[in-house]
C-alpha cells in the first residue's frame, strides 16, 4: 500500500468526523459502501447493515450525537488489494461537556479510486471501577 492510499484513508476518517459534527448526512454516500455495516451495539444502539439505514437513524436522532468527534491513533494495515483494516481511537464531546472515548475497528475498501467504509465497529471505552480512595 502506498503513502497516497494511507493518507486517503486518514482523510476518510477525518471527513467522517466533520460530516457527523456538521450533521451532513448527505456525505454518508461518499463515505460508506451502500451495504456497509456499522456496529453501535456497545452504545446500546443497533447494528446497521446499510448506509441508508444508518443515515435515517442518525438523522432522526440528531440531538443524541456528541457535538464534536476527534479521531486519533490511526493504524492502517493492508488486507489484500484495495482493502485495509483500520484501528483508531475517537473522543466525543457531548452536550453537557462530557467526554467519551471509543475504539474503532474498520474495514475500508477502494472503489473507483475512493476509499470507503465497508464496516465500522465502535466500541465504547469504559473506566474500570476504582476503589473510592484510589487516585486516578
Amino acid at each position: 500500500m502506498d503513502l497516497a492510499d494511507i493518507l486517503a484513508i486518514h482523510q476518510l476518517l477525518a471527513v467522517y468526523g466533520h460530516a457527523v459534527d456538521d450533521r451532513d448526512w448527505d456525505a454518508f454516500e461518499a463515505l460508506f459502501l451502500p451495504d456497509a455495516m456499522y456496529d453501535t451495539s456497545s452504545f446500546g444502539a443497533p447494528v446497521f447493515t446499510t448506509a441508508a439505514a444508518l443515515r435515517r437513524d442518525w438523522e432522526a436522532r440528531d440531538a443524541d450525537h456528541p457535538l464534536a468527534h476527534h479521531t486519533t491513533n490511526i493504524v492502517v494495515t493492508p488486507d489484500g488489494k484495495d482493502r485495509a483494516r483500520v484501528r483508531s481511537k475517537g473522543m466525543g464531546v457531548g452536550h453537557k461537556h462530557r467526554v467519551g472515548s471509543v475504539t474503532y475497528e474498520d474495514v475500508v475498501v477502494k472503489v473507483d479510486g475512493a476509499w470507503k467504509f465497508a464496516s465500522r465497529v465502535a466500541v465504547l471505552r469504559r473506566s474500570p471501577e476504582r476503589p473510592p480512595n484510589e487516585a486516578s
